[in-house]
């Protein structure tokens, strides 16, 4: 039998409206005097994060190439506000991390790894809700420290630091406390219990000062943070597959996925990578245009 969602619509209705209510500041995307769309035309929503409006913008601007009608309503909010919205059909597509969008539909799925998460997101999606495929690209929780940390201790792994997370400082979000997928799996699964775990911002400035000077000693930061090249971090890798795998990926409503609509996004994803994303998202971070870096992308790959 299909698993379905844990979540019901009604559960997710009620969600939106606080969402909705408790937002505040630079307008409500989803309210009445947002610009209409035509009927017949493809509404690309994004949560409220940079690199998630870049994805948008880059779907609704290659469709427009190919003579599909699309418009974009970015900066929605969360997962909580903006699947009711594709429920509900004030957006229609959007992209989204397999990983996240699997726990957020499914909290007891144990899926890591990138083949075994998509295949249980397919399988927790709504009805009336699809997945196209997959992009190679992923942005996931990377466990950080500084290049001197890693040459000192000869760090390559998380497995390689658990010996000496003991005499280290741990920094992320607070959700890391209590997550399994932060401090709980890394004393769970790599036996790494730290220090001391420091509360900071969600793999901001605020967690890259506190690295670079010393006031951590790892961190959690996000695969496709221009930071980690930027101040020659060193990325550890999960070779116990703790973080779970966060691909790229259209979610959609279903009566919009048609041949057209399918061929455009699954070109993306296939010539999408993580490394675009790094520099696209340093392109970001210097103030450029979102519409601008989107368009630059999709010509580099014949795609617009």
């Amino acid at each position: 039998m299909r698993t379905r969602s844990v979540i019901t619509l009604t559960a997710l209705a009620a969600a939106a409206a606080l969402a909705l209510t408790a937002c505040s500041g630079g307008g409500d995307p989803l309210s009445a005097d947002a610009p209409a769309t035509p009927a017949d035309g493809i509404i690309v929503g994004s949560a409220d994060f940079p690199e998630s409006q870049l994805l948008a913008t880059i779907y609704a601007q290659a469709l427009d190439a190919a003579g599909i009608d699309a418009t974009t309503k970015l900066n929605i909010g969360s997962r909580e506000v903006y699947i009711p919205a594709l429920l509900d059909g004030s957006i229609n597509l959007l992209p989204e991390y397999s990983g996240a969008t699997l726990s957020y539909l499914n909290k007891e799925s144990e899926a890591t790894a990138p083949d075994e998460v998509n295949t249980a997101l397919g399988e927790a999606l709504p009805d009336g809700i699809s997945m196209l495929t997959p992009s190679d690209a992923q942005d996931s929780d990377v466990l950080a420290v500084t290049r001197a940390t890693a040459d000192k201790y000869n760090l390559k792994t998380i497995e390689d630091l658990a010996a000496h997370a003991g005499d280290m400082v741990l920094g992320g979000p607070p959700e890391w406390k209590t997550r399994h997928e932060g401090v709980l799996g890394l004393e769970e699964v790599y036996g790494a219990t730290f220090k001391e775990f420091r509360t900071l911002d969600v793999g901001g400035p605020l967690t890259i000062s506190a690295l670079t000077n010393g006031q951590i000693d790892a961190a959690d930061l996000y695969s496709t943070s221009p930071a980690i090249e930027e101040n020659d971090f060193v990325s550890l890798v999960d070779n116990k597959n703790l973080f779970r795998a966060q691909n790229i990926v259209p979610i959609i409503a279903e009566d919009q996925a048609t041949d057209e609509v399918t061929k455009v996004l699954d070109a993306i994803s296939a010539a999408l990578t993580t490394e675009d994303l790094i520099t696209m998202n340093g392109r970001l971070a210097n103030e450029e245009s979102i519409d601008d870096v989107a368009a630059d992308w999709l010509a580099e790959h014949d795609l617009s």
